[in-house]
């Protein structure tokens, strides 16, 4: 979970690399999503805003996004039920009775491929739900939903096989690295 910066606390232009320990907040700058890390080894006046295209840690992203979701689908819901039971006190007098399970599927938004978004980018990935899930980026907004895999591998292949393409490495034999060293100081 390690990213480079350029602004990092602490960092001398030799670039380099901090660990981001626990992803705090997000925000949308001019278009751009940025979160706001705790950095590891680092005090809390040491956080910072980084933009969402300088990081490297799709575990704690995701981590967070599936946290924010759930905090802001509970906060519509108990608003909404809030003012529901103000006005059942007001008209009856008597005790409210609520559907809670019932309201929370009706005000349940679309998530994921559910609300016919065009998918951008993969962000990042994570299984900590014992399934393989990407944190997509849709076109035309700044959110981004976890969807699972299996679903991605079938509605966007492409997209998949890009995200897995661009962190992808070469592993060359040692004798191959030591004859384009020798290749290049000539």
């Amino acid at each position: 979970m390690s990213k480079g910066k350029e602004s990092s606390p602490g960092e001398s232009a030799g670039g380099e690399e901090f660990s981001v320990e626990k992803v705090l907040d997000r925000r949308v700058v001019k278009g751009k999503v940025e979160y706001f890390l705790k950095w590891k080894g680092y005090s809390n006046e040491e956080n910072t805003w980084e933009p969402e295209e300088n990081l490297d840690c799709p575990d704690l992203i995701a981590q967070f996004e599936e946290q924010r979701k759930k905090k802001e689908a509970a906060a519509t819901g108990k608003r909404h039920e809030d003012k529901e039971q103000k006005k059942r006190k007001s008209s009856s007098g008597g005790p409210v009775l609520t559907h809670t399970k019932k309201k929370m599927t009706e005000d349940k938004k679309p998530e994921g491929f559910d609300r016919n978004l065009e998918p951008e980018r993969i962000i990042g990935a994570t299984d900590s739900s014992g399934e393989l899930m990407f944190l997509m980026k849709w076109k035309g907004t700044d959110d981004a939903d976890l969807v699972p895999a299996r679903i991605a591998n079938e509605k966007c292949p492409q997209i998949v096989i890009k995200f897995y393409e661009e962190r992808l490495t070469w592993h060359s034999p040692a004798h191959d690295e030591e004859s384009s060293v020798k290749a290049d100081a000539e």
